[in-house]
């Protein structure tokens, strides 16, 4: 019955309408600022309705006229109790429990957590996170994260891969600040054109996404929120260098301009010039590579009106030497002097958000997001060639408001897109142009006590894909204390840039072929796909310390998949599906506290990845069905003086991993069926000597483990054997390196 009672109300139809009572809860740091408190709890005295806060501190309750007193509570602060007499909006600070002179209280806060109230399985990774280990990049923000897998796309360009649910990046959704970032011509390098500095935080969901944020997410999303000029420090100096000949450097400068009006100017800028070729097999281990990255943000905020807006402006220029250590461009390009290549790419974005919240109903608000990239590289591998220019305009407008009550929640809205693409691939010219135009409605549910739902629909017209639906839902049900099931269901639609995102091909001898099946991307079919998951999250006491546990379970059934096919070592081919594709992805978690300041995390993660070929059906190739993570950090009690230690060690463990079939090689040339598994230990230790200053020493990969022989015909890379793309482990072998921070 109790099923059939969330059911019921989940249509907001069918309910009563009641008044809402929203506010901020807050603390006010040493420089005066106020800082919105995420997770306190809000309700009213003796009463079962409550809430809690989100992560800028906001809330909403029902409000009732009969009901007088709110009480506001959150760990290490004092509970109040407000005496509320009309719907005006409420602005409280909560204040430090014991607050003393010369002594300073601070919260602690976990730098990963998942909560148990969304319907939606989120990871929430803050910046604190990020600095556990050497975050360049976004590509290597997630060496500590179980839910994300990492790993090189080939031997030759360095390129990190990033995978959830056992599936590759086009099929996750990335966004910046919920505008879609990483896709097209940038899916390839996209993740390493993001500086870890320039992160605030990162949120990974796992299943298929919002439908606000368009038709293309399958496997899950990924958005990463940005420093913002009001809340980042003034200053940053990040300096960093590591002895496989990698230096950078990161600056922040953040102004308040007036009251309303603050800007950022962040500069990345990094470079590697010294070759290695550890393995002696006269290729570079890494590239040699030079980055300029900055952006330039705007933040307007008018609290009294409502108003809080965005602008980023950003230039990207990267250069990249791949191949033999004796390849010299002026001399050797194009030529079979030595096998080598360039890959420079310059980009330019704009991008601006606008939300407006109305006075007079703190819950109703309106957004708008708009973006334009202009992405251009031009690169070639050995003899073989690849352009791509790709000009993106995107467009959202979003309104959010209730129905009746807080418990009733909508978005609604529109949006458009607009990409054009020109490619350029061995000999051959690939121009095409997509527009879509979309509308949404996201219905949200949440009864205040244990069940959440969220359930949306939206509609596509496109001019290469057709007009089409996608509907996605979530659910969340709490069947005890400390505990959340989640299930959900959803699917996804998305063009398959074939050549940027398989852009490894290119370093190998193989024929590019593609089945023309009369579609309209490449004379192939758009990819669809379902995503269906299950997520159970219990928080327990163990010996007297908090732990947790996660289970979950998706499954992704492709209806069509442009299938990229490798099993013949002398060509690539590209056709549609004829048969079955599927994704199994199960992961158990535990994490523990078990001392002040020490915390476990470990997982276990089994996929079953399976694709039918036209040769047969065989696991995706490289993808191990076995994987094992644990991190240990440790940081000591902060002094009077804000110093203190911080330790952190993380090991990853892959299973076997199948290489596709070799058989047609000669004898030198032919791999067995399975790798050999890999285990990785990467550490580091952080001296803060006060919140302005701090050191870290790192090491990755400390065991030295590496692939010795990753590229087959290394000596001799103009033959037919040629391929680099056989990569199942670390390459360069052990890196280590030192950094500081210094901020005001």
């Amino acid at each position: 019955m109790k099923i059939l009672k969330y059911i019921f109300l989940f249509f907001p139809a069918l309910l009563f309408a009641q008044d809402s009572l929203n506010g901020v809860i807050f603390e006010v740091d040493e420089n005066d600022s106020e800082i919105g408190l995420s997770g306190a709890n809000v309700y009213w005295l003796n009463t079962s309705i409550g809430t809690v806060t989100d992560l800028d501190g906001n809330f909403s309750i029902p409000y009732n006229s009969q009901q007088k007193k709110l009480v506001v509570s959150y760990v290490g602060y004092e509970t109040d109790t407000l005496t509320v007499t009309t719907k005006k909006m409420v602005r409280h600070q909560l204040s430090p429990k014991g607050s003393l002179d010369e002594i300073v209280i601070r919260s602690e806060q976990k730098a990963s957590s998942r909560s148990f109230l969304q319907s939606q399985n989120v990871l929430n990774v803050s910046s604190d996170e990020l600095l556990k280990a050497a975050c360049c990049n976004l590509s290597e923000s997630f060496e500590t994260n179980p839910s994300i897998d990492v790993n090189f796309a080939d031997a030759i360009t360095g390129t990190r891969q990033i995978k959830m649910l056992g599936l590759t990046t086009p099929y996750t959704l990335i966004t910046l600040e919920n505008i879609p970032a990483i896709r097209g011509a940038a899916q390839a390098y996209g993740f390493s054109f993001i500086p870890g500095t320039w992160v605030e935080s990162i949120q990974i969901t796992k299943g298929a996404g919002s439908v606000v944020n368009g038709f293309e997410s399958i496997a899950g999303q990924i958005n990463a929120e940005l420093q913002k000029p009001s809340k980042d420090d003034k200053l940053l100096v990040n300096l960093y260098g590591a002895t496989n000949g990698r230096y950078e450097i990161n600056t922040h400068i953040n102004t308040q301009l007036s009251e309303r009006w603050s800007t950022g100017l962040y500069m990345h800028g990094n470079i590697r010039d010294t070759k290695f070729d550890k393995n002696d097999d006269g290729f570079l281990d890494t590239p040699l590579a030079n980055q300029i990255n900055l952006l330039n943000r705007w933040q307007y905020t008018d609290a009294e009106k409502g108003f809080v807006t965005f602008f980023n402006f950003r230039y990207l220029k990267d250069e990249k030497q791949v191949g033999q250590t004796d390849f010299n461009p002026n001399e050797d390009r194009f030529t079979t002097n030595a096998w080598g290549g360039e890959i420079n790419t310059e980009r330019f974005e704009v991008a601006g958000k606008l939300g407006y919240v109305f006075p007079e109903a703190p819950y109703q608000n309106i957004g708008v997001q708009l973006a334009y990239s202009h992405h251009d590289q031009e690169s070639y591998f050995g003899l073989r060639p690849y352009n791509i220019e790709h000009s993106s305009a995107y467009g959202n407008v979003i309104f959010k408001s209730i129905i009746g009550d807080s418990r009733h929640n909508f978005k609604t809205g529109i949006s458009a897109t607009h990409d054009d693409y020109k490619e350029f691939a061995d000999i051959e010219g690939y121009n095409r142009t997509e527009n879509s135009l979309g509308a949404f409605f996201e219905y949200a549910y949440d009864d205040l006590e244990d069940f959440t739902a969220t359930a949306g629909l939206r509609v596509d017209t496109h001019n290469l894909l057709g007009t089409f639906i996608t509907p996605r839902v979530h659910a969340r049900y709490t069947p005890w204390e400390k505990a959340a099931l989640r299930v959900s269901a959803g699917r996804g639609k998305k063009s398959a840039n074939i050549f940027t995102e398989n852009q490894s091909l290119f370093s190998t001898s193989r024929a590019i072929v593609i089945e023309n099946s009369g579609g309209s991307i490449y004379g192939l079919d758009p990819e669809i796909a379902w995503n269906y998951g299950i997520s159970y999250l219990q928080g327990f006491n163990l010996f007297g310390r908090k732990a947790d546990v996660a289970f979950d379970f998706y499954r992704t059934d492709f209806q069509n998949q442009v299938v990229v096919d490798w099993e013949n070592t002398r060509e690539i081919r590209f056709y549609n599906l004829k048969g079955s594709s599927f994704a199994n992805s199960f992961q158990f978690e535990f994490n523990i506290n078990l001392l002040k300041g020490l915390d476990l995390r470990s997982a276990y993660k089994y996929y079953d990845v399976q694709t039918d070929y036209n040769s047969g059906r065989f696991e995706k190739p490289l993808t191990p069905k076995h994987r094992i993570f644990g991190n240990i950090g440790y940081e000591t009690p902060i002094t009077l003086k804000g110093s203190r230690w911080k330790f952190d060690v993380t090991y990853n463990w892959l299973g076997e991993q199948r290489f596709s079939n070799t058989s047609q090689n000669t004898a030198d040339f032919r791999l067995p069926e399975y790798s050999p598994t890999v285990g990785t230990l990467n550490a580091q230790v952080t001296k803060v000597f006060s919140p302005k200053f701090e050191v870290y020493l790192g090491g990755e990969n400390i065991t030295d483990t590496k692939q010795n022989n990753p590229i087959l015909s290394a000596e001799d890379p103009f033959r037919p054997n040629f391929d680099s793309t056989f990569v199942y482990g670390p390459i360069f072998g052990s890196t280590y390196y030192a950094g500081l921070r210094y901020k005001l």
